[in-house]
C-alpha cells in the first residue's frame, strides 16, 4: 500500500529555490518575492487519485492527477507553460516527469520522519523543500 500524503503541510526550509526558478526563466523580481513566501500544501488522496493544492499569500495552484495516467498541465501563474505530466510511484515516492520545453523537469514527494520532502528539478537545477505537518 502506498504512503498516504493526505493532510496539510507548511514549508519549513527551501534550498536552492531561486536557482530552480532561474532555470525556469522566471524573472528576477518574481524570484525574489517567491523565495520569501511560505506556502502550505494540502494533499487529498483517494486511491490512485490525488489533488495537491499549494497556497501562499499571493496565489493558489491546484494539481489533480491519477497515478500512471499522463495528462496535459498548464502551469498558469507559475511559468505559464504547457506540459505533459506523468506521476508514478517509485517505492514510497510520488515521482512526476514533466515533458515540455525545459529538459529534466519534474518533482518527487516523499515522507520521512513525519516531514514532507519535495525535490524540484529543471535542467541542472535541483531544489529541496521540507514541509512540516500542519494539521
Amino acid at each position: 500500500m502506498p504512503v498516504d500524503f493526505t493532510g496539510k503541510w507548511e514549508l519549513e526550509s527551501n534550498e536552492n529555490f531561486e536557482n530552480y526558478l532561474k532555470a525556469l526563466d522566471i524573472d528576477f523580481a518574481i524570484r525574489k518575492i517567491a523565495a520569501r513566501l511560505t506556502p502550505t500544501k494540502t494533499f487529498i488522496q483517494d486511491g490512485d487519485n490525488l489533488v495537491i493544492t499549494t497556497q501562499n499569500a499571493i496565489k493558489s495552484y491546484e494539481l489533480s492527477f491519477t497515478i500512471g495516467v499522463e495528462k496535459e498541465e498548464f502551469t498558469k501563474g507559475f511559468d505559464n507553460r504547457m506540459l505533459k505530466t506523468l506521476v508514478t510511484w517509485e517505492g514510497d515516492k510520488l515521482v512526476a516527469i514533466q515533458k515540455g520545453e525545459k529538459a529534466n523537469r519534474g518533482w518527487k514527494h516523499w515522507i520521512e520522519d513525519d516531514k514532507l520532502y519535495l525535490e524540484l528539478t529543471c535542467e541542472e537545477a535541483v531544489c529541496l523543500q521540507v514541509y512540516k505537518r500542519k494539521d
